[in-house]
């Protein structure tokens, strides 16, 4: 595989190149002639990964170059393009530019690719020919294979997951195959917990064959046939050159003559595997089982819709662990009990990086080693490479995809410890160009498949799901943390400046923590070569710098494309104003509009206004209209937008409006965002539900709507609110609802289950008023209802109402009598959750005793915890 971050950079080229041409003028030419070389150089690159030759040294110092000159080309592009949009604001656009100076940077550098595709051809003529030489390989007589494991000693904490694994092994299907998969991140102890398995006393009795096979990423069908057929076989001379058919039919002859077999395939990675094993079982009438591993839960899944998720060490546990890989039989000091309990716990209850920290104190007795370590737990998992931790994570990294090795790299950028919000993760790795256009899906889409994927191949962890199942935040475990940091800093996508000079060839992404921040700005930072700039923090009150600083961060990064500064409180400065290339903006302070600035920021794709404004709203000055990129816009407030200044031409491609008064719901505005996927609306409602100036009917112009938040501002109110009769004709395509405070009356809640399309309803702040509630018809499609600070007080419903409910949440409706018991006939229902809402728990308690009782399962939640052993159940 050829160089993910060099990839990159030479597709961001050809795509800055490409989309700019025509506002350049008369540099047309030489940035035509540039394009070509890039192109050629990117031929060259597919042909190095198709060949293999990137381990080179030769290629390493050529990658090198590489970087150099990409981004020296990329600077002055984008220099090329603020000049022009300069021009284009002074009205000057039909001059014909004559930069003499930036014109022989760029006849230069294309020079310079040209020279570095001369030596990648020369380095791809000498593999070529190296190729040419045969190479005969040989079998060995005895290939003994291993994965990587925590060796052989016993794992605090295992007992429990060895007994779960076990019984599945030797309950379950009495005449088939069962497969039984372990899953779990790198280094949380899966071949340790097989091996524990596999010489259990217990299966001995149970099975006739128990056959061990590692699998490993390279491993093909036939390797693996071989080492099944070793263990009913010592010598399988005669059997290397048979086929794959002929190898899976000698097996089954083997497992026939027996017993019960059971395979253990360690470290699978492709789900083809379980396929080919699964031939080997031809007569499977005895109760076979299949136990593998795997970090994919994709490929786990695949073999098993449940498979075994191995849980991360409790802190005790991994305390425990600690003890005893430093100690061996022996106790841990007390004075060191209560710092190796810290150490302990910064494990993250991974095994692996247990075993290595305890390594760093083995033979160290003093309590200021201890301190020592505990000060640089992290730090201590860099220093192992080779024998541990993140050599295993390399493992996972080299087999994905590149697109989503720069993707997981850069989740590196937010702090240690911080849960991301998904949609902001995403948001960023599009500005960033991380994710390419793919015809038939929205940059958003692709953005989700590499989260997902991500997340199946346990490289994130999930931290928060929504109530639609979809994932809200994530987490990189400390382990997994350090890698990114350190091979993101290798092939330098982004870094955490110290007082040293920024590289202009290598500093492109600049991460600050807010306490470095102010001295980090006293050395007054000049680098145009700074691409993103980003100050994360977990406070919530923004930290105040002074105007003077804030403006250097304006003036030091000219060609900045990313300014994530939430954590600050911010203010705009003419500097700001000339950041022409900004694709994401995050910024919070005391904003009361949005100044009509904005609107020069033509590639600007997120916005995102946090105010601390004592206003109701906050006034959109800017044309957001000829924003053509512009896809999402969210702000803490109501925002009032403007009127399009013309109904023609093209659409915006905004996705997310989150959130906008309801005097901006006209019709022009709504037609000119008829893309909008995500929609919020705050403020009174009174007039928008009533239509006045079209109102809620505009809602029609959204065809393309999913979400809909409608939260009414008004806590008094004297004129009762009502649902237009015609309401799911309006917003037809809904999937997701929420109603705030509207305080409908119970019996108009029948509207909305005629939203065919509608899976999640949330009803929250006396959404609807009244003591009962008893719908007359179904919500065909709704899987999660949300009731929250409701007057309810009796509910009568039934699988008639909700046949495929799935997960129902009752917040503080103190006067609920009870959740209706015939919910137990739903068989799509797999979790209740109720908060502060005492009353119902008796029937809650009731539907999930119904639901066992039918062998269902039902995952019951009650807060506070009333009278329950084991909360949540």
């Amino acid at each position: 595989m050829a160089d993910a971050v060099v990839n990159f950079l030479i597709e961001n080229l050809l795509q800055l190149i490409n989309e700019n041409v025509k506002l350049i003028g008369s540099a047309k030419g030489e940035l035509d002639n540039l394009l070509k070389v890039a192109q050629q150089l990117k031929g060259f690159l597919d042909d190095a990964a198709k060949y293999g030759y990137t381990n080179s040294e030769q290629w390493k110092v050529l990658v090198i170059e590489i970087h150099k000159t990409v981004h020296r080309a990329e600077d002055a592009i984008d220099k090329f393009l603020v000049q022009a949009k300069l021009h284009q604001d002074k009205n000057t656009m039909g001059r014909i530019f004559d930069w003499p100076r930036n014109l022989i940077k760029v006849r230069n550098l294309a020079a310079e690719i040209k020279g570095i595709n001369d030596q990648v051809k020369e380095l791809r003529s000498t593999n070529q020919a190296l190729q040419a030489i045969p190479v005969i390989e040989h079998h060995k007589k005895e290939e003994v294979t291993q994965g990587p494991s925590l060796e052989n000693d016993a794992v605090v904490g295992f007992d429990d997951e060895a007994n779960k694994v076990i019984k599945r092994l030797v309950e379950g299907p009495a005449e088939s195959v069962d497969i039984i998969p372990v899953v779990g991140m790198p280094g949380l102890g899966k071949t340790t917990l097989a091996r524990k398995i596999y010489n259990d006393s217990k299966l001995t009795y149970e099975f006739y064959s128990i056959v061990w096979v590692y699998v490993g990423q390279e491993c093909k069908a036939k390797d693996i046939y071989l080492r099944i057929l070793k263990f009913f076989k010592k010598n399988i001379e005669d059997h290397l050159n048979d086929d794959v058919d002929t190898l899976a039919k000698a097996i089954g002859g083997y497992i026939k003559k027996g017993g019960r077999c059971l395979i253990v395939l360690d470290d699978v990675w492709e789900d083809e595997v379980i396929d080919h094993v699964m031939k080997v079982f031809a007569e499977n009438k005895k109760g076979h089982r299949i136990m593998m591993t795997t970090r994919d839960l994709r490929v786990a899944k695949f073999a098993n819709p449940e498979p075994h998720e191995l849980k991360f060490l409790e802190i005790e546990e991994s305390f425990e662990l600690l003890v005893m890989r430093v100690f061996g039989k022996g106790s841990c000091p007390n004075e060191l009990v209560a710092i190796g309990k810290k150490i302990a716990k910064k494990c993250g209850g991974v095994p692996l990086v247990v075993v290595v920290i305890a390594g760093a104190l083995r033979g160290r007795l003093d309590k200021k080693d201890w301190e020592r370590v505990d000060r640089n737990v992290v730090q201590h998992l860099g220093d192992h490479t080779e024998d541990s931790c993140l050599k295993f994570v390399k493992m996972s990294y080299d087999h994905l995809p590149q697109e989503a090795q720069m993707c997981f790299l850069y989740c590196g950028v937010f702090p240690r410890g911080f849960d991301i919000p998904c949609w902001k993760l995403i948001r960023l790795w599009i500005a960033e160009g991380l994710i390419k256009p793919q015809p038939k899906f929205t940059l958003e889409e692709r953005a989700e498949f590499c989260l997902t994927d991500l997340l199946n191949r346990n490289l994130v962890i999930i931290m928060q799901k929504r109530s639609d199942g979809q994932i809200k935040t994530c987490r990189l475990h400390d382990m997994l943390y350090q890698f990114c940091k350190k091979e993101a800093s290798n092939r330098c996508l982004f870094q955490e400046p110290d007082q040293s000079t920024l590289d202009p060839d290598t500093c492109r992404r600049l991460c600050i923590q807010p306490s470095n921040l102010s001295d980090f700005l006293s050395t007054a930072p000049c680098a145009e070569h700074v691409r993103s700039f980003y100050c994360f923090s977990s406070k919530q009150k923004p930290i105040d710098l002074s105007p003077n600083e804030i403006k250097l961060i304006h003036k030091a990064f000219p060609l900045m494309r990313v300014l994530d500064v939430e954590s600050l409180k911010f203010i705009f400065s003419k500097d700001f104003n000339q950041l022409f290339h900004l694709r994401y903006i995050a910024i919070s302070g005391d904003f009361k509009a949005l100044p009509p600035t904005f609107g020069k920021f033509w590639n600007l794709q997120t916005l995102i206004l946090n105010t601390s404004t004592l206003e109701p709203t906050l006034e959109v000055k800017a044309e957001i209209w000829n924003l053509l990129q512009l896809r999402h816009l969210h702000t803490n407030i109501p925002a009032k937008l403007p009127s399009p200044t013309t109904t023609t031409g093209k659409p915006s491609c905004l996705q997310t409006l989150s959130m906008v008064a309801p005097e901006s719901c006209e019709k022009d505005v709504l037609a000119k965002a008829c893309n909008v996927r995500k929609l919020s609306i705050r403020g009174q409602m009174a007039a928008f539900l009533g239509a006045y100036k079209g109102g809620i009917n505009n809602l029609k112009e959204l065809q393309c709507l999913e979400h809909l938040k409608l939260l009414n501002d008004v806590l008094f109110i004297n004129k009762t609110l009502h649902l237009p009769p015609a309401f799911s004709n309006l917003v037809h395509t809904v999937k997701k609802l929420t109603l705030t405070n509207t305080r409908f009356a119970w019996s108009e809640a029948d509207k909305l289950g005629t939203l065919e399309f509608l899976e999640v309803l949330k009803f929250k702040e006396n959404a609807f008023t009244g003591d009962f509630w008893k719908p007359k018809s179904g919500f065909s499609a709704l899987q999660v209802l949300w009731i929250e600070r409701s007057e309810l007080e009796s509910w009568e419903a039934s699988v008639i109402n909700f046949p495929v409910l799935r997960q129902l949440v009752l917040i503080s409706c103190d006067e609920l009598d009870a959740v209706p018991l015939e919910l137990a006939d739903i068989p799509s229902l797999q979790e209740m959750r109720l908060e502060n809402t005492s009353k119902a728990v008796k029937s809650a308690k009731s539907i999930r005793d119904s639901k066992r009782s039918k062998s269902m399962k039902l995952k019951l939640s009650i807060f506070p915890p009333e009278n329950e052993s084991k909360v949540p159940q």
